[in-house]
């Protein structure tokens, strides 16, 4: 079998959503499917260490398809004619777009249906891109992938034609993301926060994240407690940043605020394992990653209410109305105070994180893969 793969979100800078999806599931199936044949359809220059092995073949296909209009033109005739050229079985795109020019079977994934509950986020281009082709994308595949039963009810309600060929593949969550020693956490806070404690959110900076609430909170926090609490904030400036940065300038806790920008896995990992405490005030997610990698890693989570993170955390996280930043501010008290229920919390996570395991994900993902072919 030829299984042609959209790769073009395997970023070497960054890989972030849908290029951790890409790597982590493709990585095991090409790994563990050694008689099959894998196609990776780059639109740029690729790095190497995507190239998982000798039955994977790179071909990049430009130009990068950046835009609206490059994305037209990159799914409905770039692909099309390598799909014929390498005489593909099924052709499976990570990103929410699939081709609309092809009679190849269609695998779509579609994390999610953030530009509709939040479009405030999105540029008006891209929106309405989105709003027009999303539903012609969901026809056009033959098989249906999400990352919750969250997304998929979501995805039922406002798109119909979905029903009977969406399934569930949950993200998994590396291993690098485990609890560390007192030796080890105490290096990780002498590196970014002078040795101090410190509340952490892990992700791209940008308005859905809902950063600008998080300063807000951690602001009453400050004002509460007198306490020498940092907050680590990680992750690149993504489009519309400018309400958080100049919330920033001004803002009265500068000093006790941390950038990291952009980290690679190793250090995020550590970050994530140190915190007091991951707080990730998002105003939608369809999975949310970062609450599991913190479970899995022995840090309690303080959450928001409304999407995914209640499936995914479950009772092993705190919760909060994404708008309401004083009641965010409240459960970073309420934790900060109560020991015991942090020990309850990390304990419940620690369990709950075993439900996300790219191995069984990468499994259901192929038996998928199978019966789309078939």
């Amino acid at each position: 079998m030829r299984i042609a793969v959209n790769t073009r979100f395997l970023l070497n800078d960054y890989l972030e959503g849908y290029g951790n999806f890409l790597y982590e599931m493709f990585r095991r199936i090409t790994e563990n499917h050694p008689e099959h044949e894998f196609i990776f359809l780059f639109d740029r220059p690729f790095d190497p260490r995507f190239v998982f092995g000798k039955n994977v073949v790179p071909v990049v296909a430009g130009p990068a398809a950046r835009h609206p209009l490059l994305w037209k033109y990159w799914y409905d005739f770039k692909v099309p004619a390598l799909l014929k050229k390498y005489r593909a079985d099924i052709f499976v795109s990570c990103d929410g777009f699939c081709s609309l020019r092809t009679s190849v079977p269609q695998c779509l994934v579609l994390h999610d249906l953030a530009f509709l509950h939040f479009p405030a986020g999105i540029p008006r281009s891209q929106l309405a891109f989105y709003k027009k082709y999303t539903p012609r994308f969901i026809s056009k595949a033959k098989t249906l992938v999400t990352v919750s039963e969250f997304s998929k009810k979501d995805i039922l309600a406002h798109y119909p034609e979905a029903t009977g060929k969406i399934n569930v593949v949950y993200n998994g969550i590396k291993p690098l993301f485990r609890p560390y020693s007192w030796e080890e956490r105490e290096a990780v806070k002498k590196k970014y926060t002078g040795g101090k404690d410190y509340f952490v959110y892990t992700g791209a900076i940008h308005p859905r994240k809902n950063l600008v609430g998080l300063l807000k909170a951690f602001s009453l926090f400050k004002k509460r407690q007198q306490s020498a609490m940092k907050l680590v904030i990680t992750g690149r400036l993504a489009w519309k940043n400018e309400s958080f940065t100049e919330s920033l300038t001004t803002y009265k806790y500068r000093n006790d605020v941390i950038l990291t920008g952009y980290l690679p896995d190793e250090e995020l990992a550590g970050i994530t394992a140190s915190a007091y405490a991951l707080v990730y005030p998002s105003f939608f997610e369809g999975f949310g990653v970062p609450v599991a990698e913190a479970m899995q890693a022995s840090v309690p989570v303080i959450t928001t209410a409304g999407s995914a993170m209640e499936e995914i955390a479950g009772e092993a996280a705190l919760y909060a109305a994404p708008a309401d930043h004083a009641a965010l501010a409240d459960q970073l008290m309420r934790l900060y105070k109560d020991e015991r229920l942090r020990g309850e919390l990390v304990a419940k996570g620690t369990e709950r994180a075993r439900a996300f395991n790219w191995d069984e994900s990468a499994r259901i993902f192929w038996a998928l893969l199978e019966e789309t072919v078939a």
